[in-house]
């Protein structure tokens, strides 16, 4: 006989761990996405002068260089990034490479172009969990043309050992010829 599935209270025990974070409106930083180049923004997201993306703020993590070409976020592996087996959920990194890939493309872009996401393949190469300490995720454009791009990102230990690796193709919208 199947039992009745148990209630959120059960599920969870918020008294011994919790967490609270807020944001800023996303439509601050989308509205000087529209006007800035893509160098630009990405340097005013870093410096603060823009507000940081809300699953940035979520998922606690944030760039740390950012130039054209070369995007790197920093991430500390923390208890509520965890799936229920006691790694870090493959979300998790899947969006840290993600905006890697994202962002490096929007470094390269002028002001009036934008890209989105086509595809993101994600190779999880090791577990991380919150003692695998400081994590980087570095973004690399491979090729970057007129209608498309291809980043690739690499989530790496304070050592340098790889823990995932992905791809990601950007579809990148420019501005009418008038």
């Amino acid at each position: 006989m199947q039992q009745a599935n148990p209630q959120p209270s059960q599920l969870y025990l918020h008294d011994e761990r919790s967490r609270a974070h807020d944001w800023d409106d996303p439509a601050i930083s989308a509205a000087a996405a529209r006007e800035l180049d893509g160098i630009a923004f990405l340097t005013a997201l870093l410096n603060g002068s823009l507000p940081a993306p809300p699953v940035a703020r979520t998922l606690d993590f944030a760039p740390v260089i950012v130039e054209p070409g070369n995007v790197v976020f920093e991430f500390t592996p923390a208890e509520f990034h965890y799936n229920p087996i006691g790694t870090v959920h493959g979300g998790v990194i899947s969006t840290l490479c993600d905006s890697a890939c994202g962002c490096v493309v929007q470094s390269m872009l002028p002001a009036g172009t934008y890209y989105t996401s086509l595809d993101l393949s994600v190779k999880f190469l090791r577990p991380v969990t919150s003692g695998t300490g400081r994590m980087t995720c570095a973004g690399t454009v491979a090729h970057l043309g007129g209608r498309s791009a291809l980043a690739e990102a690499r989530l790496t230990d304070a050592a340098g050992k790889l823990y995932a690796q992905a791809t990601s193709t950007c579809m990148i919208f420019r501005p009418a010829a008038s």
